[in-house]
């Protein structure tokens, strides 16, 4: 599986709505809300040999209420103690 994180904004007033919908279509691994320049992000894991480009315009962006999408893809993950 690989990870990768996206940025939301949401339109206004829409936030919690957005955050809903990506929890109830049950293809988010965490969601949070945040402050700043986007409302939500969220972690994703997809298969290998799926196209992420794909998966967010299909799956992700027809979601009502977000305004923009920014897509972070991530290389490995360090392990601290």
């Amino acid at each position: 599986m690989i990870p990768f994180f996206v940025q939301f904004k949401c339109q206004l007033g829409q936030s919690y709505a957005v955050a809903n919908a990506l929890a109830e279509a049950e293809i988010a691994s965490e969601i949070y809300s945040t402050a700043g320049d986007y409302d939500l992000l969220v972690k994703f894991y997809v298969d290998r040999d799926t196209d992420i480009g794909h998966f967010i315009a299909e799956k992700v962006q027809v979601i009502p209420g977000i305004q923009d999408t920014h897509t972070i893809i991530t290389f490995k993950a360090f392990g601290g103690k």
